[in-house]
């Protein structure tokens, strides 16, 4: 009976040091909730041939420090000007290091007509090619790329997004079910991504970002619940109300990037196709280590000491974000 009990106690003391360790670590990232780790660039025509550029202010340190941009071949940079001759800018633009310090570089080319553009480079498309002008000619397929790229990025560097689904896996369980369940939030957020990405759906961040972290608390107090609660019966309605949520958080992100004009639809879907495939990776990420570790007793002891662990870390950053916005 003595051997049993200091067992158990000894599985307790181990599921307490790794809830302790991961609330820990998931504190130290509450500002990387939403880090998509972007660095712009500006590069402004100040004569024929003649540009003036420069990195703008990061939350880390100086974007030069890890970003190193490649000019076209007639280019020639001497500080902040660039010389470019009679060609002006034309040809392939990269830079060196995207896609380790910096999940994406923006580049913002104002030419003298005022007219500009932003071109978005990624570790898996580090160059873009400008061909002289305003006129963005880069091709849907290197637009797609990128932006699915990038969705997938933000949905796995998204540690309250990543809760969200964890906790719809505790609240559901790998049934039939759980795939309504997943679809219905997929439908929701795909729809607010859209309508606030196409400016006909606006809301300031700090609220959308306060409404995240409050829907993990609910949807992981509600995995607590033994008996037939709403969100038990119906999950793949909540996961809808809340998907529109988290749908206005992902749009959020893609703001940051910016669409290119001439590939705008392109970009709005892969970048959400991107955001889906992170999304399911986590899925079956979650299924795999299942799968695996469900024959071992300790695993579903530890099911609920998780749930008050996601539940902890998501009433913090509620009450964080919530005294963000009273400030």
């Amino acid at each position: 009976m003595m051997a049993r009990l200091h067992a158990v106690l000894r599985v307790v003391l181990s599921l307490m040091s790794v809830c302790l360790g991961l609330g820990a670590a998931l504190w130290s990232l509450e500002a990387r909730a939403h880090e998509m780790s972007m660095a712009e660039m500006q590069v402004r025509e100040t004569s024929p041939g003649e540009f003036f550029w420069q990195w703008g202010p990061t939350e880390k340190r100086a974007a030069k420090d890890d970003l190193t941009p490649i000019w076209p071949e007639n280019c020639v940079a001497e500080g902040s000007m660039l010389h470019c001759g009679e060609d002006g800018l034309d040809g392939a633009i990269s830079v060196k290091g995207v896609g380790k310090a910096y999940s994406a570089a923006l580049i913002k080319i104002t030419w003298r007509n005022g007219e500009s553009r932003v071109y978005t480079l990624t570790g898996s498309q580090p160059s873009v090619q400008i061909h002289g002008g305003a006129e963005d000619r880069r091709g849907m397929g290197q637009v797609a790329s990128a932006y699915t790229v990038l969705g997938v990025e933000h949905i796995l560097s998204g540690i309250d997004h990543l809760l969200f689904v964890i906790s719809l896996l505790f609240l559901v369980g790998f049934n039939r079910r759980l795939l309504w369940t997943i679809t219905a939030f997929t439908a929701a957020h795909s729809l607010t991504l859209a309508l606030s990405a196409l400016g006909w759906l606006v809301l300031r961040p700090p609220p959308v970002e306060a409404s995240i972290a409050l829907s993990i608390v609910l949807v992981a107090g509600e995995a607590l619940h033994t008996q037939q609660t709403l969100a038990r019966r119906w999950p793949a309605l909540v996961a809808f109300l809340f998907g529109l949520v988290h749908g206005l958080g992902f749009a959020g992100a893609l703001k940051e990037i910016g669409l290119p004009e001439n590939h705008m639809l392109t970009a709005l879907l892969t970048f959400n196709v991107g955001v889906e495939i992170g999304q399911l990776m986590t899925v079956l990420a979650a299924w795999a280590l299942w799968r695996v570790a469900s024959r071992w007793a300790w695993f579903a002891a530890a099911r609920t000491p998780a749930l008050y662990g996601i539940g902890a870390i998501a009433s913090f950053w509620a009450w964080s974000r919530v005294a963000a916005i009273v400030a």
